[in-house]
């Protein structure tokens, strides 16, 4: 028997499997990142921050952790059920998409870890960029953290074999139709599972020219989590912040 799901935002990331593959990512890298970024943002003490994108709430937990007050939002119904469990008086979680302005305005909007750039249809993204300026205060900052696409094309790995808690990942990447292109094959209790990734390969050039077409400011561009210059060549991650 196989699964076998295309429209692979509103699926993939909706199983456990997608979190079983991706259980190793560094959440002391990604605590440092939160840590940085909103010292360099200089969010206030008890200030609001929207995670957009925030799957089961992984940043969103940390950053209420160091005293913000943050509201998570994901497509993901499994995700929000899970990240739920965590809420309190100043940490919230919402099923929302972010094509869409949510109903509340924050000092921050983040949008980490390569949560942009999904759709099929140019307008959504967009759209997006569109929504996060509404969801911001007058002195609020928008943040996308994504990947330097050039980099990740330059050092793509073809094919990769995973085994996380017993579970054989066939990895392929690929460039297509300016789609960087993962394909996950694996086999549990005897049912075949075809999943894909597709995110589209956006260079900052790509970026500037929807933060125009939004009539957003970009202010500031690093290139990892350390808040380093970006390089086109060299950085991993494009972080980007704008108003």
């Amino acid at each position: 028997m196989t699964k076998d799901t295309k429209k692979w935002f509103t699926s993939w990331f909706d199983t456990p499997f997608y979190h079983t593959l991706y259980k190793d990512r560094d959440d002391t890298e990604a605590h440092a990142f939160m840590d940085t970024l909103t010292d360099y943002l200089n969010i206030p003490e008890g200030g609001t921050i929207l995670d957009l994108a925030c799957g089961k709430g992984r940043h969103a937990l940390y950053l209420n952790k160091i005293g913000y007050h943050v509201t998570g939002v994901d497509l993901s119904e499994n995700s929000i059920d899970y990240a739920k469990q965590f809420e309190n008086h100043s940490l919230h979680f919402d099923v929302h998409n972010m094509c869409n302005p949510y109903h509340k305005k924050f000092d921050a909007v983040f949008n980490l870890f390569t949560s942009f750039g999904y759709f099929e249809k140019d307008e959504d993204n967009l759209s997006t960029i569109k929504a996060i300026k509404e969801d911001l205060n007058e002195f609020g900052f928008g943040v996308i953290d994504f990947m330097n696409s050039e980099f990740v094309i330059d050092n793509l790995v073809p094919e990769e074999i995973k085994t996380v808690d017993g579970i054989e990942f066939h990895l392929k990447r690929y460039v297509e139709n300016g789609y960087i292109v993962k394909d996950i094959n694996f086999t549990v209790d005897g049912i075949l599972y075809n999943f894909q990734e597709r995110v589209r390969a956006f260079t900052l050039a790509d970026f500037e020219a929807l933060f125009e077409k939004a009539g957003v400011f970009l202010l500031d561009v690093f290139g990892d989590y350390k808040l380093r210059k970006f390089n086109t060549k060299t950085s991993d991650r494009l972080v980007m912040i704008f108003k």
